[in-house]
């Protein structure tokens, strides 16, 4: 079965130019774990945030880079389509991943694990064993204004799309405003913690921003949505 919150852009790698070479190229998917007590699950914003800022936070970690450790992982992984799959974990299941290599990051009451990339079919087996589908997150009050000058990680309004769903397109998101930035605004970013938004847009304002230039989220299809949909649109100050 396919993973429910598989949210593989269209967009290509900046790594490899040629699509064909892309889709040729091992396969390899980023894993994100989102913990999910029955008793206090997160909310829908917090969890789609702290997702985005997790996939930030490996791409920007010192292992991640140059030399080392999760490198050539990372090069693997963003040299063929770039694969995100969120899975959920409460209790052992959670502790159970947080043994494993990889960084937690938490929102205002969000916790979301991310691993270094593995092989499309090569899981860890106390990931694999995890859920990928059934969850449901909802916001106890509607979500605030974006603060001002804060990148903002805008939705498509007509799209229904689970939690995890949401929580891997914010990531692609993140990660296609990452590569669009400098190196001296990624730092900046990075120094900052990472500050962003994630938020449904206006259906008048969604057509805007698909037409602004800004990068795009193009959803492969693979799972809940038409190949091609536009999903998210990241909106980085230093990008307009």
């Amino acid at each position: 079965m396919k993973d429910a919150y598989d949210g593989t852009p269209v967009q290509d790698s900046p790594f490899r130019s040629d699509p064909g070479a892309r889709d040729g190229a091992p396969q390899f998917v980023l894993p994100l774990v989102v913990r999910i007590e029955r008793a206090a699950p997160p909310g829908r914003t917090d969890a789609l945030q702290t997702a985005a800022r997790a996939v930030l936070v490996m791409l920007s970690d010192e292992r991640s880079l140059g030399d080392g450790e999760w490198a050539g992982a990372i090069r693997d992984w963003q040299d063929a389509r770039i694969r995100k799959v969120v899975r959920r974990a409460r209790g052992a299941e959670w502790r159970r991943a947080e043994a494993l290599p990889g960084i937690t990051v938490t929102g205002k009451a969000a916790e979301v694990r991310v691993f270094p990339p593995v092989p499309l079919d090569g899981w860890p087996k106390e990931l694999a064993k995890l859920q990928v589908s059934g969850t449901d997150l909802d916001d106890a009050e509607p979500p605030s204004e974006p603060d001002a000058g804060t990148p903002v990680l805008w939705l498509n309004p007509d799209l229904d799309m689970s939690a995890g769903k949401a929580m891997a397109q914010a990531g692609h998101g993140a990660q296609l405003a990452w590569w669009a930035l400098s190196d001296e605004e990624r730092t900046t970013w990075c120094e900052a913690g990472f500050p962003l938004s994630a938020r449904a847009a206006a259906p008048d304002h969604w057509h805007r921003l698909t037409h602004s230039g800004l990068p795009v989220v193009r959803d492969a299809g693979f799972t809940e949505i038409a190949p091609g949909s536009c999903t998210v649109v990241a909106d980085h100050p230093a990008l307009r």
